[in-house]
C-alpha cells in the first residue's frame, strides 16, 4: 500500500514527465534540437552529480567501467534522446509522447525476438494495441496537408533504442551504484551532443532567446533531468511494480493534455484513440498478473 507521500511524489513525477514533451516542443521554436540536448543534458548531469555527491553516493567511475557505461549510454541516452528530439521537431508533442511510450511494448517484443522469451496472450495484446496506435497516428500524419510521417519513424526508433537499452541494463553487471551509472551515461551523452551539434547545426544565439525559452530550458535541465530523477531514485527501491507501471501509463495522456495548454495543440480523435491504445498496451505489458486466489 502506497503512503500519501509516495502517491504525491508519483503524481508529481507523472506530471513532470508528461509536461516535458510540450515544454521541449516550445523550446524548439527558437533553438535547434541537438544544441537543445547538449545544453539541457549537461546542466541536468551537473545537478544530479552535485545532488548525489551531497548524499554521499560513490560517484567515481573506475577506468575498467568506462567502456561498459559507454555501451549502456549508447541506446539508453544517445539513441533515445537523439531520435526522440528529431521526432519531436516534426510532430505535435502529444503525438511524440504517445509514440515514445511504445517503449515498454518494444521491450517485451525485443525480449521475445532476441532473448527467446515466450510470446504470451498479453504480449500479443500489447503488440496489437501499440501497432494500432502507431497506425492511427501514421495515417493521420499522411492525411494532413502538412503531415510529417517521418516523425513517426524517428519516434519508433527512439522507443526501440530505449527498449534495447532497458534490456541491456538488465543483463549488464556493474559494480557501480545505479545513480552513478545514470549520471555518467548522461555525461557521455552530453559529450556526444556537444560534438555532433556544432557539426550539424549553427550555434544558437543565446542572447536572443526569449525569456519563455530560458524557462523551458531550465525546466528540462533542472526539473525533468534533475528533480524528476531524484524523485525516481528516492522511490524506485520502495515502489511496487504496479505503481511504476501506472505512472508510465499516464504519461502519454498527460503529455497530450499539456500540449493543449503549453503549445496550443488540438488533439484529434485519432490522438486520443492512440493514447488509449498505448495506455492499454502498457498495462498488458507491465502490470503484473493477479495472484490466483487461495
Amino acid at each position: 500500500m502506497l503512503t500519501r507521500r509516495q502517491v504525491g511524489m508519483l503524481v508529481a513525477l507523472t506530471l513532470v514527465w508528461g509536461a516535458n514533451w510540450p515544454v521541449m516542443k516550445f523550446s524548439l521554436r527558437e533553438i535547434t534540437p541537438l544544441w537543445f540536448r547538449a545544453l539541457t543534458m549537461s546542466a541536468g548531469a551537473l545537478v544530479l552529480m552535485a545532488w548525489f555527491v551531497s548524499r554521499r553516493v560513490d560517484m567515481r567511475l573506475p577506468r575498467h567501467e568506462v567502456g561498459r557505461v559507454a555501451w549502456l549510454a549508447l541506446p539508453n541516452i544517445i539513441g533515445w534522446h537523439f531520435f526522440s528530439i528529431i521526432g519531436l521537431q516534426e510532430l505535435a508533442s502529444g503525438r511524440a509522447a504517445i509514440l515514445g511510450f511504445t517503449m515498454p511494448v518494444w521491450t517485451v517484443l525485443l525480449g521475445v525476438l532476441l532473448l527467446g522469451q515466450r510470446m504470451t496472450a498479453r504480449t500479443w495484446t500489447a503488440a496489437v494495441l501499440a501497432t494500432a496506435a502507431v497506425g492511427l497516428l501514421s495515417a493521420s500524419e499522411l492525411a494532413a496537408l502538412a503531415g510529417r510521417p517521418s516523425g513517426v519513424l524517428w519516434m519508433q526508433l527512439a522507443a526501440i533504442s530505449w527498449a534495447a537499452g532497458t534490456l541491456l541494463m538488465r543483463r549488464t553487471a556493474t559494480s557501480l551504484p545505479t545513480e552513478a551509472v545514470t549520471v555518467w551515461m548522461m555525461v557521455i551523452g552530453a559529450l556526444f551532443f556537444w560534438v555532433v551539434a556544432p557539426l550539424a547545426e549553427p550555434a544558437p544565439a543565446l542572447g536572443r532567446l526569449g525569456s519563455g525559452v530560458w524557462v523551458a530550458l531550465a525546466y528540462v535541465a533542472f526539473v525533468n533531468f534533475g528533480y524528476a530523477q531524484v524523485i525516481w531514485f528516492s522511490m524506485a527501491r520502495d515502489l511496487p511494480p504496479t505503481a511504476s507501471a501506472f505512472s508510465i501509463m499516464a504519461v502519454p495522456a498527460v503529455g497530450t493534455a499539456f500540449g493543449m495548454l503549453i503549445v496550443g495543440e488540438r488533439p484529434t480523435l485519432a490522438d486520443w484513440a492512440a493514447a488509449l491504445c498505448i495506455v492499454l498496451a502498457i498495462a498488458a505489458a507491465l502490470l503484473p498478473r493477479r495472484a490466483p486466489a487461495r
